[in-house]
Parts: C-alpha cells; structure tokens; sequence
C-alpha cells in the first residue's frame, strides 16, 4: 500500500512538474533578450520539459504491456524514435553544450538505434559565432592585434563546432596555421547547461528509478570540462604525436607554443579531406578499405599498446591527406578529449580481448568481476565481436541462426534498469573504449569495409599489448623469466589468432572453389544436354 502511494506521489508530481515546465519553456521563448541568466532560464525550462516529457512517455505509454511481448517492442521502437525527437529538437533550439551532449549521445552506440540514427545529424550542424566576437577573442588573448601576428587571416571559419571554430591563417613567416578559437562566454554557460543536466538526471532517478542517467551527465561532463581547456589540448596533441612518431601514416599538427593558451591554440595547417568522403576517394584512387584498415590500427594501438586514446574519432576530426607511403595518410585533429587508460584497464582490457579471440568463457566472466559488471561479462562476446558466450563459431564469422534466435528470446528478458546497472558499473576508462569503438564502428560501415578487419586489428594489437616489448623499465633477473613466460604466451596466442585467419580464409576459397565447380557442372550438362538434342535430331 505504502508503494502504490509513493508510485502514485511520483506520478502526480511528474504531470505537475511537465505542465509547469511547459508554461515556463513557453513564457520564456517570447523573450528575445541577450541576459545570460534570463537566457540560461530559457534554456534550462526547454530541457526540463523536453526530457520529463520523454520519461513520461516511456513510463505511461508501456504502462500494462507484458514485458517482452512483441506490442511491447514495437510500443518501446516508437517511444524511442519520439523521445530522439524531441531531444534533437531540444539541441536545435539550445545549441552549445546541449549539441555537444547530442553528439555525445548519438557516439556511444550502446543507446537504442533510434537515438543514434536521429541524433548522428548534429555532428555537422554548428552556425559559425560572429567575426567580430572571434577577433576580440583573439586580441584579448594573445595582447597584439591580427596585423602583428598574421600576414593574412580568413575570416570565414574553414570548420565551426558547437563550442569553437577554426580560421586559416598565414604567419608573417609565410607559415601556413589553423587558428582555433573558443567562442566568448562559454564557461559561464556550461556552468547552467551541466547543473541543469545534472538535476534533470537526479530528478529522473528519483521518480522513475528504472531511468538512471547520472553516469551519462557525469562522463559527458568530464569530457566537456577537458575539451575546453586548449593548453591540455595541446599537451595532448605533443604527447599522441610522439606516441606516433615512427609511423608515417600518421600525422598530428605541430603546435604553436607562443600563439596558445586556454582559449586560442596555434597549430600547423595540414590539408585532407574528411575520411568519410567516399567521392574523394573514388577521385583520388584511394582505397576506402586501406583507410578504413589503417584507422582502426591507429586507435587499437591507442587503446591496447600506448594506453593514451583519442576520445572523439568523429569524421571532422579525421582527415586523409594524398601524401603519404601508399598514396595517404590519416592527419588527426581535435584532441580534446583524450583518455589516460590504467595500466591495470589497459592490461585486463587485452586480457579481455586474448579472451574473446580464444572464447574463454570462464577468463570472461573472470575479467567481468574485475571490470564491476558481474554476470553482465556474458554479453561482452556479443558487444566486441558479435558472437554469444558459448559460440563455437571463428572470431570474425559472427552468430549462426540459432545463436540469434536464442539471444533474441534472453534479451526480451533485459529491462531498462538492467541496462542502467549495467552502464554504472562500468569504471570511467570501459565507458571511454566503448564510445570510441562504437565511432570506429560506425566509420566502418560507411567506409564499406567488412567489421572483420576491426576485429582482427584489436585483436592483433591487443596481443601486442601483452607482449613484453609494449612494457617499459629496467629489467630484473625476478622480471627476466616472467617476460620469457609472456613471450612465449604471445607468440602462441599470435599463431593460434593466424591458424583462425587461415582456416576462414581457406573456407572462403573452399566455398568459392565449391561455386564455381557447381557452375562449372550445371554448364557441362547444359552443353551434354544440347549436344545430345543436336544427336537427337539429326538421327
């Protein structure tokens, strides 16, 4: 009795709380003023009433239906789509950060395919900030005028984001620079913008407890928070430069030290093209599978060997320049966000991966405690490499029909508090791994490669990461047989991943062999039949 009451609390307080907060979106949005507090007000009551409305509607619209039947799916698929909507009509009208967090939501790939899909439009929607604003900007930071510093500078941005954009410029040296400025009074708005999210996910958890967002706000401001401080960046940037200095198919912007600080940062122009652009490549001769193959390399040896991984690999941060050792190279922009992996994370996390490439269903469920996830590890085989705990298929050929007909029918069992749970215990370095591999995922596909050469790249970087090389240090006499033992592990584990490739490889030629003989035989009988037709008919 007392839980119908507090149920029935929080539903009255839910309709009281959308309807007052759809008259104050409403009020406020006849308003055209240039306060900032009147203009955080405004921001603040159209996200208030735009994610209660979404909470109210999951809560009341599924209200009755049995839990995996399929009028739920199929009710659960449209609140979905609705709910998107109505956040991406919410990052329109607020732009700044709350575009930033739609694109952060739209990346993770672990939200449901109706906010992915709706949500991936904002990540090339961002209206450039007045000249004016960018050049007091400039000035103010760096105490000289453009004229002193700039023989030219564009005042058309050559790329704007919801929180900075970029200008090319020419130094009095005749150096070429990208010149990326931050847009003016942004600390004050993320200080509104993130207490907002922040009370917005409490107020959802305390009515609707099965709805847990605090993980996602807490994450998504620890990313902002970095990406706004330039002279990180650019430390960033110097330290992935070197962990890459020996690799040619890489290339980061030098920095200009004396041209940067928090707000302004300096670097070396380079020139490409956005590596998604398939009509460039098809112009050019460039391979979108080699780009494809050699992007995935640059972010598993981020993530396995140097423990140091980029944490926004969208399209516009990644460009593919026509000069390089096969005709290209990946030229990496924007390193803002940056994750410094645990040795321990970096460790377990190869373990993890030397487990899925193997199957090891008890070191899955071992490595799932160490992660915090408990009896959730069974569902990292599916994550990582599309297949389930007790597959018996090779690493790349994914899940047979009956392997997916029983996952389908255990999935209608997973609830949303469940996923909530699942999403909280993750620690911090997992939930940057998983937002990453789902924007390599993504690059995959519209690269057109196969999601295979994802798979054997982690898994090849991932065993490198185990090897006694990717280890600094002196080395002991005690460190000595230990190296020799994981050495030895290695090049097993590296044998065992080549016999897997080898022996698909030779299915897929067995197969094609297999084709053609059929073809080869239907054609020798056609051509048998019509000989004995011609016998036939001149007898």
């Amino acid at each position: 009795m007392r839980r119908y009451g507090v149920l029935k609390l929080r539903a009255k307080t839910s309709v009281h709380l959308l309807t007052a907060t759809g008259f104050a979106a409403l009020a406020y949005d006849s308003f055209d003023s240039t306060n900032s507090f009147l203009n955080g007000v405004v921001r603040s009551s159209r996200a208030l009433f735009a994610i209660t409305s979404c909470v109210v509607d999951y809560k009341y619209s599924l209200h009755g239906l049995p839990d995996g039947s399929n009028e739920y799916g199929l009710s659960l698929s449209e609140i979905h789509l609705r709910s998107a909507r109505r956040i991406l009509k919410l990052c329109d009208a607020n732009r700044g950060f709350y575009v930033k967090a739609g694109q952060f939501i739209a990346a993770m790939r672990r939200v449901p395919k109706e906010y992915s899909s709706t949500l991936t439009s904002l990540q090339d929607q961002a209206v450039p900030c007045n000249f004016k604003a960018i050049k007091e900007v400039i000035v103010n930071s760096l105490g000289k005028d453009l004229s002193e510093i700039f023989l030219s500078f564009n005042e058309q941005p050559v790329a704007a984001a919801s929180i900075a954009q970029v200008h090319h410029a020419i130094l009095r040296d005749g150096q070429e620079v990208a010149v990326k400025v931050q847009y003016p009074g942004l600390e004050y708005q993320m200080k509104f913008d993130l207490a907002t999210m922040a009370f917005l996910s409490r107020a959802v958890s305390w009515l609707f407890p099965e709805y847990r967002f605090e993980w996602m706000v807490s994450e998504f401001t620890k990313s902002i928070a970095s990406e706004l401080d330039f002279i990180q960046e650019a430390k960033n940037s110097e330290r992935a430069a070197n962990n890459f200095k020996k690799n040619r198919m890489v290339r980061i912007p030098r920095v200009y030290w004396d041209m940067t600080n928090n707000q302004v940062l300096t670097m070396q122009f380079c020139k490409g093209q956005k590596v998604d652009d398939l009509e460039f490549f098809n112009r050019t001769g460039i391979s979108s599978l080699e780009v494809a193959k050699a992007l995935v390399d640059v972010f598993a040896e981020m993530i396995f060997v140097h423990g140091f991984l980029h944490g926004d690999p969208h399209p516009g941060n990644i460009l593919v320049s026509q000069e390089g050792p096969n005709g290209f190279s990946l030229v990496i922009l924007d390193h803002g966000i940056y994750k410094q992996l645990s040795e321990d994370f970096r460790k377990n996390y190869c373990h993890l991966w030397e487990a899925l490439i193997i199957l090891d269903s008890q070191k899955i469920q071992q490595l799932g405690k160490t992660f915090g996830v408990g009896k959730y590890a069974r569902y990292f085989p599916v994550i990582f490499t599309g297949r389930t705990i007790n597959s018996k298929s090779v690493l790349r050929r994914g899940m047979s029909p009956e392997e997916k007909k029983h996952l389908k029918e255990e999935l209608k069992s997973i609830k949303a508090e469940d996923i909530s749970s699942f999403m909280e215990a993750l620690p911090p370095d997992f939930f940057t791994v998983l937002r990453t591999d789902g924007l390599l995922r993504s690059l995959i596909s519209t690269l057109g490669a196969p999601q295979r050469i994802r798979l054997l790249s982690y898994a090849k970087c991932a065993l490198r990461g185990l090897s006694p090389e990717a280890t600094s240090g002196s080395v002991s006499a005690v460190l000595l047989m230990s190296r020799f033992k994981t050495r030895i592990k290695y090049i097993q584990l590296r044998l065992l991943l080549e016999v897997m490739e080898f022996i698909a490889y030779m299915n897929d030629i067995k197969r094609s062999l297999t084709m053609k003989f059929g073809k080869f035989i239907l054609s020798a009988g056609d051509q048998i039949r019509s000989l004995c037709l011609l016998f036939v008919s001149a007898s």
